[in-house]
């Protein structure tokens, strides 16, 4: 849920983060959906952020080319990638 609590209109970007397997050696964080959103004084909004698959996968040197790798993949959602409050870890078999 997003919420504009100042008295003017604004945007705010919903940005939504990843941390793939340690397995896959990656980065701790990639991002992966986002959504700009304008808010009027006082109002409120659910965002949805797709996630495509592709965003979550890596490249491998192997002749499958991109692929996801099983294991556990955290989600964190904010406003930036220092403020991220929302997360939720899924495991990938």
């Amino acid at each position: 849920m997003v919420k504009n609590t100042g008295s003017r209109a604004g945007d705010e970007i919903a940005q939504v983060y990843a941390a793939l397997p340690a397995s896959a050696g990656e980065p701790p964080k990639r991002l992966v959906g986002f959504s700009k959103i304008h808010l009027n004084p006082g109002e409120s909004r659910e965002v949805t952020v797709k996630v495509p698959a592709e965003y979550l996968s890596i490249y491998g040197e192997n002749p499958d080319g991109w692929k996801l790798v099983p294991g556990s993949y955290t989600f964190m959602a904010g406003p930036s990638s220092t403020d991220l409050p929302l997360s939720s870890k899924v495991e990938l078999k």
